[in-house]
């Protein structure tokens, strides 16, 4: 379809101007940004014919959030498994039911994590998960794009979870348009040094990065280099895990050596202040990454662990927190924040054309209501954003040229009651 959004504020996130015009989008391109008065430079489409004309009505299009780590299945476990110390809440609550889920679960526990996204602006997940098949299904039927990242783990019996790794590696970056597949594992701390040294193998073999969770509580840091002699950033360096990129997810307990792998490797850190919080792992060093030059991107993390998937909470804890950490309420200004949320994002899960708002780019584009009193008055629209918005602003959100969430309403062709009637059948089933 091909829209034309006029009467627009446009934060293009190329910098912190607010830009007032139009934004068309043609199929599942952006073809023009700008005032509308120099349309004569894109004659070259010839004469669009509107499906849709929007007028904006002086709210905000910006690029839509990338939760850049997830675990969407987990919904199911979404206030069931809480108020534990990280692990006991793995071993005695998460491991045992995921134990006793399958796709079909997985797929429909999934579709209810993307009704979530959508409500909160997200039009791109970074998902570990356990059935890569049923998640991709569950993106692709509902219209999320879905970068998915293997979660090996185990100490034995780990060949059938890399040949089904590269499998995925070999089908997904090519199937779908919206569905693409990054090489990892779980954590040091649930793999053998052996499956380890056959990611590293895995990544030289396609030149691929790798992903995985990394010195998430200080226990797992102690405990890597009880085991190994050194840190676990250090470990994964020293096999050449990293040798093609990729990142860490969480990052609370890096150290300075660990961030010096991070600058000359080109690895992002994705931070995930809710559910750090929530498991009182700790906070993440976000000034020394940011002073060092490391990519930063936000996740929300999974919902048992968060328990919610809303990305303006994740934007405010990650300034917030990082004012309280270094006691400097300068810190990590709110439009480095948006920055994370979005371009950073972008880059971390290697999505390059949904970073900004320009020509060329995929439309993957938020519409942010102004009209709330929230964002009032509009002294300065990306700190309103970070710091008093919330998914109350969300008005719209397309993905891939498509508006999935318009309004308070979904646009798929799915009854949203028999989404939440399925999770609660399955969380009934397992218990």
């Amino acid at each position: 379809m091909n829209y034309r959004f006029y009467n627009a504020r446009i934060l293009t996130m190329q910098s912190a101007d607010i830009l007032e015009g139009e934004l068309w989008v043609q199929d599942n391109r952006i073809v023009y940004v700008g005032d509308g008065s120099n349309t004569d430079n894109i004659r070259h489409l010839g004469s669009i014919s509107w499906d849709r004309e929007i007028d904006c009505e002086g709210n905000l299009l910006m690029p839509g959030f990338k939760n850049a780590h997830t675990h969407s299945g987990m919904t199911l476990l979404r206030s069931y498994a809480d108020d534990l110390p990280l692990h006991d809440w793995l071993t005695k609550q998460v491991f045992p039911i995921e134990a006793k889920m399958d796709g079909e679960m997985i797929y429909h526990l999934t579709k209810l994590a993307v009704l979530e996204y959508l409500t909160s602006g997200v039009t791109a997940i970074f998902d570990m998960y356990l059935t890569p098949d049923t998640i991709a299904k569950a993106c692709v039927d509902m219209g999320m794009r879905c970068v998915q990242v293997s979660g090996l783990n185990g100490q034995d019996n780990f060949e059938e979870g890399l040949k089904k790794t590269e499998e995925c590696y070999l089908k997904y970056n090519h199937d779908d348009p919206l569905l693409s597949y990054f090489i990892g594992f779980h954590a040091e701390y649930t793999c053998s040094r052996a499956l380890l040294e056959r990611v590293a193998s895995l990544a030289h073999k396609y030149q691929a990065p790798v992903y995985t969770h990394l010195a998430e509580t200080k226990s797992e840091v102690e405990g890597c280099i009880e085991r190994h002699g050194m840190s676990p950033a250090k470990l994964f360096d020293t096999l050449g895990i990293y040798d093609y990129g990729g990142g860490g997810y969480h990052c609370v307990y890096l150290n300075d050596e660990d961030m010096d792998i991070f600058v000359k490797r080109g690895l992002s850190v994705v931070t995930n202040p809710g559910s750090n919080t929530k498991l009182a792992s700790g906070i993440a060093p976000i000034s020394d990454f940011l002073a060092k030059g490391i990519n930063v991107a936000i996740g929300t993390d999974g919902p048992a662990s968060n328990n919610c998937l809303d990305m303006f909470r994740e934007m405010f804890l990650v300034t917030g927190l990082a004012k309280l950490r270094g006691q400097d309420a300068s810190a990590v200004d709110a439009w480095e924040v948006l920055k994370m949320a979005t371009v950073n994002g972008s880059r971390a899960m290697n999505l390059p054309d949904t970073d900004v708002l320009a020509e060329g780019r995929l439309a993957d584009i938020i519409m942010i209501d102004l009209h709330q009193p929230n964002m009032q008055p509009l002294n300065n629209i990306p700190k309103n954003i970070v710091y008093s918005g919330s998914k109350q602003n969300v008005k719209m959100t397309m993905i891939n040229g498509r508006i999935l969430y318009e309004n308070g309403r979904f646009a798929g062709d799915y009854d949203v009651e028999e989404v939440y009637r399925k999770a609660n059948e399955i969380i009934g089933k397992l218990r």
